[in-house]
């Protein structure tokens, strides 16, 4: 008896924790009630809405809804560019895959930079609707209004907001792209409902004979609807010049929603010249959500990219990369990436700016960083004997400031060289700190080589504000050996020297790395080379995909190499970047996605 009334606690305590699971599951969607109050509603005691919970306590699908909400997914506002998309989960108008088909969905969007908000429509019913085949249209078009009212609040643009349906959710998304100023209920306000766009994943189409998915269009129309009834729904028919651009994903094979749903939608809107993408796939059947199998596994990447190319997700940081060519006397070049491995020359490999301080005029080694003032702000070797660096500023990398000598060395007169300067910007002090390589002679002689002509380099270096007020010159860096062209990134909590060993005897001419809590040191012992037994020189770095990639010259075999680091060390990945023919020792930066097309227009790419 003791043992059955403990088995029976024990079941009560299991259910009770998993009623409390299924609940804070819920309570972490802070769903938003859509109406104050609902139109044309009839109270129904009977009709209780019924969740369906997974293993794991989360809401799989809901059936009977009563009270129609949105449940907002933000994305993070620096990846986002203001679009959202109101997700609308299928279910044959019977019930919703809210997990699956919404959830998930809005998590992905999110991913993107988009911003989500899944709708729990109210199901086709004439126990809660005077009409029931207008209550999910009202539902949508309350919840578009409902993002757009709510735009300025939700750092929402109310230009970019799109509808997304699955299967029976595509049948409501695509009557809101085609039925947004049906009269059937009265807004409060004269917010538009009409979405900006549409992405229609299997969806239902049409409610005609032999195409429709049954189930969808009995729950919705009824078992004999009339015949202008069916018309009205089959949106196939209602497309017109107006109505908003789509996406359609569908496999051939679905037995459920037949692919000529999306065909003929397609079609109807290429006839009305509305822009459109289709994407059909083999094989995937129905219901297959973000994919599950084989080639429809990839229409997410694929819609991604529509929507880039539409411009409703922020595009991605681009790169540029400042180079000489020859001795450096025609000045400035500058090449372009998007994926920092492909690299094009700009301006058909011309200069865009010419030297014209310093000894030689010259115009080596151009380093360019984006300052806090958002400037960029470049330095360069004037010549191959001068005590001083050239500096100029532009907005846009197109039109630069007058040229300036800043003399940094010329408090020594043994001083023989000022070679590849480079700026580091600190965020934290709003300094920038101005570094070289430098030859005094007399100093350092236990490294001094004269396979090396003499020259036995350290880096220097000095700070300023606004480039008019340097401070005094110091030694940054003397690691024991002859060291040149030092570039420095903030990684993490960490500044990292990339440089380059110059030593001839025993040979070295490779890359390595320091590391500082602070920008102006000190910098620890240098580290074993990150590099082959090629000769390098001029790294600069920048973060892709999560990754440090370090490019530098191969100067002895006249081309570009770069490494990756990675969990193992660090990876030569030479064979898979290409630059220009004739790049000499330059810094890589990155630019935003229009300033690379302006700065492409401009040099005549595009």
């Amino acid at each position: 008896m003791k043992k059955s009334t403990n088995t029976t606690k024990l079941k009560a305590t299991t259910f009770l924790a998993s009623l409390l699971i299924s609940f804070a599951a819920l309570a972490q969607k802070k769903e938003i009630p859509l109406w104050d109050k609902i139109p044309d509603e009839i109270q129904s005691k009977e009709y209780v809405e019924k969740i369906d919970y997974n293993k794991d306590g989360i809401a799989e699908g809901v059936r009977k809804v009563t009270v129609p909400t949105l449940t907002p997914y933000f994305a993070d506002p620096e990846k986002s560019n203001g679009s959202a998309v109101i997700i609308c989960p299928g279910g044959a108008y019977g019930m919703l895959a809210i997990n699956k088909e919404g959830f998930k969905v809005a998590e992905w969007l999110n991913s993107i930079g988009i911003h989500a908000f899944v709708l729990k429509y109210r199901l086709p019913s004439d126990l809660i609707m005077k009409n029931k085949t207008i209550g999910p249209l009202q539902d949508a078009q309350e919840a578009l209004r409902m993002v757009r009212r709510n735009a300025s609040k939700w750092k929402i643009n109310p230009n970019k907001i799109g509808i997304m349906g699955f299967s029976a959710g595509g049948h409501l998304a695509s009557t809101l792209s085609t039925h947004y100023d049906d009269k059937i209920y009265t807004p409060s306000d004269t917010t538009s409902a009409k979405p900006n766009f549409s992405i229609l994943i299997y969806p239902v189409i049409s409610t005609q004979e032999g195409i429709t998915h049954q189930g969808s269009k009995d729950n919705l129309l009824g078992k004999n609807p009339d015949r202008a009834l069916v018309d009205s729904y089959s949106n196939e028919k209602q497309v017109n010049a107006t109505t908003p651009k789509a996406f359609l994903v569908h496999a051939t094979d679905d037995k459920a929603v037949p692919v000529e749903n999306s065909i003929n939608y397609y079609l109807a809107l290429k006839k009305e010249k509305v822009a459109a993408e289709m994407h059909l796939y083999e094989n995937g059947g129905h219901g297959f959500g973000l994919g599950v199998k084989g080639t429809n596994t990839f229409w997410p990447k694929t819609c991604e990219k529509w929507l880039t190319a539409n411009n409703y997700t922020l595009q991605p940081d681009a790169y540029v990369f400042t180079y000489f060519k020859g001795n450096g006397e025609d000045g400035l070049h500058l090449a372009y990436s998007e994926d920092g491995y492909k690299w094009n020359t700009l301006k058909n490999d011309t200069s865009f700016l010419t030297p014209e301080v310093g000894k030689d005029k010259l115009m080596r080694d151009p380093c360019v960083i984006k300052g806090g003032d958002g400037l960029y702000h470049m330095v360069w070797t004037v010549s191959w004997t001068d005590k001083g660096i050239g500096y100029a500023s532009s907005k846009d990398l197109i039109h630069w400031s007058k040229q300036e000598f800043i003399p940094v060395m010329m408090h020594e007169e043994k001083t023989r060289n000022t070679w590849a300067p480079e700026i580091t910007y600190d965020e934290k002090s709003k300094n920038y700190m101005i570094y070289w390589a430098s030859t005094i002679d007399g100093k350092f002689p236990e490294t001094k080589s004269e396979e090396e002509k003499g020259y036995n380099h350290r880096i220097y270096y000095t700070t300023t504000k606004d480039f008019k007020k340097f401070s005094k010159t110091k030694l940054l860096y003397d690691p024991g050996f002859n060291v040149i062209d030092a570039s420095i990134v903030k990684q993490d909590k960490q500044y990292v020297m990339y440089l380059k060993d110059e030593t001839r005897n025993p040979v070295q001419k490779n890359l390595k790395v320091a590391y500082s809590k602070n920008l102006t040191g000190p910098y620890s012992k240098a580290s074993e080379p990150i590099t082959e037994k090629y000769w390098a020189e001029g790294p600069t770095a920048v973060k892709i995909d999560n990754s440090w990639v370090v490019y530098f010259d191969k100067y002895t075999e006249k081309k570009y190499g770069a490494v990756k680091e990675t969990a193992k060390g660090w990876e030569d990945i030479s064979e898979q970047i290409s630059f220009p023919i004739g790049t000499r020792h330059g810094t890589v930066i990155k630019v935003s996605a229009t300033e690379l097309n302006t700065l492409k227009k401009e040099s005549g790419n595009n």
